[in-house]
């Protein structure tokens, strides 16, 4: 390596470090200003998909309450996870989400597709459950509407997330699942006869 070289790598390695120190004081004062809303912030991070991260950019952004939001539809349009409703003529053009919060949306969507690899939970199977069908950019935004809405009911009644589990897309659409389930065995060449498991 010759000399000139060296003398770069020195002043990108500085600069490196001087970046981590930059990111350590910023990290300790926002914890420092966030410590008063500790509790409220365990209660964010008590859900699938949220992070310390995400957390602290749900309390900066709207803070410990939701009160200047009726319901959780006002709270998911300002955030721009409300769905777009362009119509014309009867037909339905587009479901493109609306303009809002950038660093908020962004920071949803990204827990969306963290919430999204969880195996045993309920937003994990909307992920999935939606990402066949509409791929895996679009699941991760309709997890994160998810994400706005459950975040809305957890600080306007104050108690963690309850998790609705993996089963509940196929206990709500029981008979759905059922007729599919058999339909598919007929097509393969089967005769089927449901008899309940005692």
């Amino acid at each position: 390596m010759a000399s000139h070289q060296q003398f770069l790598l020195t002043a990108q390695l500085q600069h490196l470090t001087a970046l981590d120190q930059q990111i350590a004081t910023l990290d300790a004062e926002v914890e420092r200003r966030l410590a008063p809303l500790a509790e409220t912030q365990a209660l964010i991070e008590s859900h699938p998909g949220i992070g310390k991260r995400t957390a602290e950019t749900v309390l900066s952004e709207i803070g410990a309450t939701v009160a200047p939001f009726r319901t959780p539809e006002a709270l998911a349009k300002w955030v721009g996870l409300a769905p777009g409703n362009h119509e014309s003529a009867g037909k339905r053009l587009s479901g493109r989400t609306i303009p809002g919060n950038r660093s908020l949306r962004a920071a949803l969507v990204e827990a969306g597709q963290a919430a999204g690899r969880t195996k045993a939970t309920y937003v994990g199977a909307q992920y999935r459950r939606m990402a066949r069908t509409k791929g895996a950019k679009r699941a991760a935004v309709i997890v994160a509407h998810t994400l706005v809405v459950d975040l809305w009911y957890m600080l306007h009644r104050q108690q963690p997330y309850v998790d609705l589990g993996v089963e509940y897309f196929d206990q709500r659409d029981h008979e759905r699942v059922q007729r599919q389930a058999v339909k598919r065995l007929e097509a393969l060449g089967y005769q089927v006869t449901l008899k309940p498991a005692s």
